[in-house]
């Protein structure tokens, strides 16, 4: 069923949350992002029930977001691991703006979240880019209704 938003139209950020918005789907992104990709290591890393796991793997597959590839280990039988897609590679901009904000407006000292980085192992941000290629400041940017 299509997300609605209050003024009866459909809305991207309404069907995103909906599709992909759950807590362990986006920690199971995060850690696709950091590499994971065996069902033993999302559920060993995130501590998370393998009922629970099972159904996040699905709806990220069925969006997607992740897809599924065999392997074997020798002597093993074959099993899956779950690889991002390119859309899920295109979703770590989202995790990189919910990590951003997170350790700008809710700091922790301990902090061990996600930090993304450049090829030179520079830190990097999600920031709002005009069609020129400009780094807009937030307070030049407005949300309007199409």
């Amino acid at each position: 069923m299509p997300a609605i938003d209050p003024t009866g139209g459909t809305c991207a950020v309404a069907r995103t949350i909906t599709a992909l918005g759950d807590r362990w789907s986006l920690l199971v992104l995060r850690q696709a992002a950091f590499g994971t990709t065996r069902f033993s290591e999302f559920r060993q890393r995130l501590g998370i029930a393998t009922d629970v796991l099972t159904d996040r793997l699905q709806t990220l597959v069925d969006h997607g977001v992740l897809e599924r590839a065999a392997y074997q280990e020798e002597g093993s039988r074959t099993r899956t691991e779950y690889r991002l897609t390119e859309s899920g590679r295109d979703f770590q901009v989202v995790l990189g703006a919910l990590g951003g904000w997170g350790r700008e407006h809710l700091p922790d000292a301990a902090d061990a979240g996600a930090r993304w980085h450049d090829a030179a192992g520079r830190p990097v941000r999600v920031a709002f880019v005009d069609v020129d290629g400009h780094v807009l400041d937030d307070d030049q940017v407005t949300i309007e209704r199409p």
